[in-house]
This record gives structure tokens, C-alpha cells and sequence, in this order.
């Protein structure tokens, strides 16, 4: 039976109404830490409010807003006064090159960017890369600059962008912005709220345009399955930039927590701030847990109370897991992609597994689990096929998602866009096994599969072994070009400091103990690990080291 659709009964979903609601019923609570700044949540609201009502006044609706910016209030504040203003917003990597900026600046048609007072060279350099190219817009975007009272080294921005017009300074901004703007609502939650860049590992970054309606149910979904609640203290060691923060920015305002914001992840600062504000929960990728796990003596702190901590990526190793949960974190992995608005599998915990052993436990833990609530479904098909693998753990196929927390396409890429969307799914492009309990496992990326004579090897599964040897900090397998094989594992290890004596060949010796012997590394690199700004391993770079190895040297171990 059809029925009426009106204001009484149907609303556009957006997490800007929790802003609304935590703001009335918690005005006091204290929204944001950041140094010895404490705003509380009525602040917040009023000086997104007063952001609005300038974004309003420089762009039109569905137009982008940019900002380049380390993790501070102001960027907190621009996830919701921007969509405030129907505009979308653009939290670009702040730890990319200036070209690569530029590219982004030009693909995303930015309008207004905020910039960190910290990042004023690059971004001199990115818009003169800009503005030279053929396809430079006519009109310049207006520059606001965000002067952080916490970056030492800032650069006057008045001095230091000479011939670019009027800049604005951000505080300046909101003081002479509208406390009683009216929030500008989405007509139809499929509206575009932010517009995210993909890390950009093997190939040119693609846009991803996120709707209102799945940046507000990922956040709902996600804290409840971390079992947030009501005076939830967050600390942001996760980069804002990254998927609007795993979407953690609004789902903060949803359960009226607190938000612990550090400019620098550092293990110090990391202990400090739990220590110092109670904190209760954190996010990071295996790069940041693995960090927190290496703490020296002197940076570690005895915990107030457990923390609850929220990885994704790479599956972290076991080691690293148990040495977390020893110390007083305790780990929930999932997994997601930039397209999925961050987390979309959780590793969902039972409580018979409380029983099992320290390393069954760990291992459980770094399965990347099943698809949250918002998804209509997650599996793992035969891409050939578009049918399920067995249910036997071992049967490799692609992991394909579909959802209301997927995204809307690629901007201004249809045929990418197509391609992600074939059959019906949105193809991850990682590959997986099924358990027999409905469990995903990722194996590796299709990418990294490496082929041995004829045999499939998950690179993921060396490197698992690798990272329980007490000697090795990180490790990333790849293929490397082998005239009697086809291809042979390589791996690049960094070592700690007890291993410094470790030797490639004792390394060989330790994994023909714990792997298949077609699975054993014909090679061993020791090197520091090429990372992404989200501590995701750039293993294009290791398979070109490993391609000229294979050209220069047959030797099987290496220094690079």
C-alpha cells in the first residue's frame, strides 16, 4: 500500500543529527582535548555552526571543500561543518608530495582548502604545480590557513604565500561566522558528504564519494560493535584524513564521548595520554599496534583500565596481539577498504573463546571475521564464477561486499566505477578463504599471490611466521622473478635490536622449521619497510627491489 512520504515521517539520514542531539542533551561534556584546549560539545556545535555559515558563503552547494591538516580540532570540526553547508568535504593525505596534492586539488575541483600553518611549503610548491598545468582552473581557491598554536615551527602564512590574494586565518574565520546558522540539511541521503582518496599504492588515486546515509550508519554499527558507550575517551591516533577517520568522527558525537586528539603519534605521547585522560579506546593500523607493542622501558606506562583497541589492514601478527593484550589493550581486528567507509568486517568475538589459549586466541583474532550490520552481505566468490568458495579454509576466492556502508562510485571515473561494481557486488580485490564457521580470512592482495611452480603462496602466511621469531620487528613477502620457478618468495625483514647478529641463513633455517618447503624464502632482505601515510606497506616498491635483484645478483640475502 503506498503512503504519503513527509517531514513527519521521513528524514534524510546524516550523522550531522548527532552533533544536534549530543549538543542539547550534553551541552558540558567535554567534546575535545587537544594540549590544554578543552571545548565542550555546545562549543563544538557553535563553531561548526559558525563554519557553516562562511562555507556557505564561498562555495554552493556540492562543491569541495579541502583540507590538508595533521589530526586537530579544526579538522574534527570540518566534518560536520562542511556537510553543514551541503558541501563535501576532501581530508587529503597529509603526508603525500607536493605533485600528488596537486593532482588531487585539480581532480576534486577544490573550491576552498584549509591548510596546517605546518604544511605552508608544500602546498606552495602543490599550487604552483596546479596552476602551471594545462588543465588549471580559471579561478583561484580560496586559502584559509589553520594556525596551530601547537606547531612550534609555524610559518607566517601573511609572508609566505605572497601574490595569492586575501588568505583568511581559521580562527579569524569562525569568529565572524553565524552561532545560529541554520544547518543546512541533505534533501536525499544519497548526497554526497566527503569525498575520500584511495592510498594510491600501485596506481593514480581514486576519488571515493561517500553519502550521508552510509556515514551514518557505519559509525552507529561500528561503535556498538566495539561497545562504545555514553563517556567513551577516544585517542586519535588514527588519521582523520583516513576514511573521515574510520567514520569515528561522527560516531564520537553519536555516543557524546570525548576526543583525545594528538598532532603526533608517537609511542610517548600514545602512553601519556591514556595515562593522563582514562582513554578507553584507540584505533591504528598493525603499524601503530606494532609500535605500541616495541614501547621501550622508558616510554611505556602501566594502564588506568583496559583499553579497547580497533585494527584493520594487514592481519597483525599474533605476536604482535598477544604482546598488546599483555600489556593491557585489548584487540579487535577487522577489516575494510576506503570504498567501505573503513571497517566492514569485524573479527566478532565469542564467548566460548575466552577458554582457548593465549596463541588460539591471537590467532582467532587475526581473522578479519564477518560482514557488520550495515552490509547486506560479505563473502568470498569465485570471480570467474561470481559463486561461494567452500566453507573449508582453504579454498581461495575474492572477498565481495554489498551494502548500504559502500560506496557511491569513483568521482569522475565510470568505467572504474563499473568494474568495482560488477555482478552486483563491489569487488575488493583481495583474496580470502571462507572458515567453516562463516569467518572471512584474508590471504593476500590477487596482486601478491606469488606463484611457485605452479603452486598458489600467500605471502601473508610468511609473513605471519616471520613476525613470531623474536628477533624480527616487521617482515613483507613479494615475489621475485626465479628462472627455475617462475617466481620464489623474497622477504624484507627489519630486525630489532636483540637481532642484530641475525643472519639471512638462519632466517631460511627458521622458516624450513615452521613452513612448507615451497614456501621458504629464497631470499632475505634486511631494509626498512616502505609505508603509505596509513601504514600500509608499499610492496610495489619491494617488487621492484626484488626484480632487480633477480637482474643483478643471485646471492640470497641482501642489504638495501
Amino acid at each position: 500500500m503506498a503512503m504519503p512520504k513527509c517531514p513527519a515521517n521521513y528524514a534524510p539520514l546524516t550523522p550531522i543529527t548527532f552533533l544536534e542531539r549530543t549538543a542539547a542533551l550534553y551541552p558540558d561534556r567535554v567534546s575535545i582535548i587537544y594540549g590544554d584546549l578543552r571545548w565542550t560539545w555546545s562549543q563544538t556545535m557553535d563553531r561548526c555552526r559558525r563554519l557553516a555559515s562562511q562555507i556557505s558563503q564561498l562555495v554552493s552547494v556540492g562543491q569541495t571543500v579541502s583540507v590538508l591538516s595533521p589530526n586537530s580540532p579544526a579538522v574534527y570540526e570540518m566534518n560536520f561543518g562542511v556537510p553543514m553547508a551541503r558541501a563535501v568535504l576532501n581530508s587529503i593525505n597529509s603526508r603525500l608530495d607536493a605533485r600528488t596534492i596537486s593532482v588531487l586539488l585539480n581532480h576534486s575541483e577544490t573550491k576552498v582548502l584549509f591548510v596546517d600553518s605546518q604544511y605552508l611549503q608544500i602546498v606552495q610548491e602543490a599550487l604552483r604545480l596546479w596552476f602551471s598545468s594545462p588543465d588549471a582552473p580559471a579561478e583561484k581557491p580560496q586559502i584559509i590557513v589553520i594556525e596551530d598554536r601547537l606547531d612550534a615551527g609555524r610559518i607566517s602564512f601573511k609572508t609566505f604565500l605572497p601574490g595569492w590574494g586575501e588568505l583568511m586565518e581559521y580562527e579569524e574565520l569562525l569568529q565572524s561566522g553565524d552561532p545560529a546558522f541554520p544547518i543546512q540539511w541533505p534533501l536525499d541521503d544519497w548526497e554526497t558528504i566527503s569525498l575520500n582518496y584511495t592510498s594510491g599504492t600501485t596506481s593514480r588515486p581514486k576519488g571515493v564519494l561517500y553519502h550521508h546515509r552510509g556515514a551514518y550508519l557505519c559509525p552507529l554499527i561500528t561503535v556498538q560493535a566495539w561497545g562504545m558507550a555514553d563517556e567513551s575517551v577516544y585517542l586519535w591516533t588514527l588519521p582523520m584524513f583516513h576514511c573521515n577517520g574510520w567514520c569515528f568522527v561522527w560516531g564520537m558525537a553519536a555516543v557524546a564521548g570525548t576526543n583525545v586528539i594528538i598532532r603526533n603519534v608517537e609511542t610517548k605521547a600514545i602512553y601519556e595520554s591514556i595515562v593522563k585522560h582514562k582513554v578507553t579506546h584507540l584505533c591504528g593500523a598493525p603499524v601503530v599496534l606494532n609500535m605500541i607493542a616495541n614501547a621501550g622501558p622508558h616510554e611505556r606506562k602501566p594502564l588506568p583500565g583496559r583499553v579497547s583497541t580497533f585494527t584493520g589492514g594487514a592481519p597483525p601478527p599474533p605476536s604482535v596481539i598477544s604482546s598488546m593484550e599483555e600489556q593491557g589493550f585489548s584487540v579487535i581486528h577487522s577489516y575494510g577498504l576506503t570504498e567501505t567507509y573503513g571497517p566492514a568486517l569485524v573479527c566478532t568475538w565469542k564467548a566460548e573463546w575466552d577458554r582457548l589459549s593465549a596463541h588460539d586466541r591471537a590467532r582467532i583474532k587475526a581473522r578479519q571475521g564477518v560482514a557488520h550490520m550495515g552490509l547486506q552481505g560479505a563473502t568470498v566468490l569465485d570471480p570467474s564464477t561470481m559463486q561461494p568458495v567452500a566453507r573449508d579454509a582453504k579454498t581461495i576466492g575474492e572477498i565481495m561486499i554489498r551494502g548500504s556502508t559502500v560506496m557511491k562510485g569513483y568521482f569522475r571515473d565510470e568505467e572504474a566505477t563499473r568494474k568495482a561494481f560488477e555482478g552486483g557486488w563491489f569487488h575488493t580485490g583481495d583474496l580470502g578463504v571462507l572458515h567453516p564457521d562463516g569467518y572471512i580470512e584474508v590471504k593476500d592482495r590477487s596482486k601478491d599471490i606469488i606463484i611457485s611452480g605452479g603452486e598458489n603462496i600467500s605471502s601473508i602466511e610468511i609473513e605471519s611466521v616471520l613476525f613470531k621469531h623474536p628477533d624480527i620487528m616487521e617482515a613483507a613477502v613479494v615475489a621475485r622473478p626465479d628462472k627455475q620457478w617462475g617466481e620464489s618468495p623474497c622477504a624484507f625483514v627489519t630486525l630489532r635490536e636483540s637481532g642484530k647478529g641475525l643472519t639471512a641463513d638462519t632466517i631460511i633455517a627458521y622458516c624450513r622449521n615452521n613452513l612448507p618447503r615451497y614456501y621458504v624464502p629464497k631470499t632475505i632482505v634486511f631494509c626498512d619497510l616502505p609505508k603509505t601515510s596509513t601504514g600500509k606497506v608499499q610492496k610495489f616498491k619491494l617488487r621492484e627491489r626484488a626484480k632487480a635483484l633477480s637482474q643483478s645478483t643471485g646471492r640470497s640475502a641482501s642489504k638495501l
